[in-house]
């Protein structure tokens, strides 16, 4: 399963970086894609992994869902 977030803080690396590291913990991430020029967060994933949990993750990095 894929699914896309738009993060409106994402400004740098160092923001890819944290996102990747919260989202890229949670069991059945496959792959986690964040471009800062578009503010996007791409993800596949399988179960375990749900969206309201890549959600949360990226709230618990520090960042708000646009």
């Amino acid at each position: 399963m894929k699914a896309e977030w738009s993060v409106p803080e994402i400004t740098c690396d160092h923001c890819v970086d944290k996102i990747e590291r919260f989202v890229g913990e949670l069991e059945g991430v496959k792959h986690i894609e964040v471009n800062v020029d578009t503010k996007q967060v791409c993800v596949e994933f399988e179960s375990p992994a749900s969206r309201e949990a890549i959600s949360e993750a990226i709230l618990d990095a520090g960042y708000t869902l646009g």
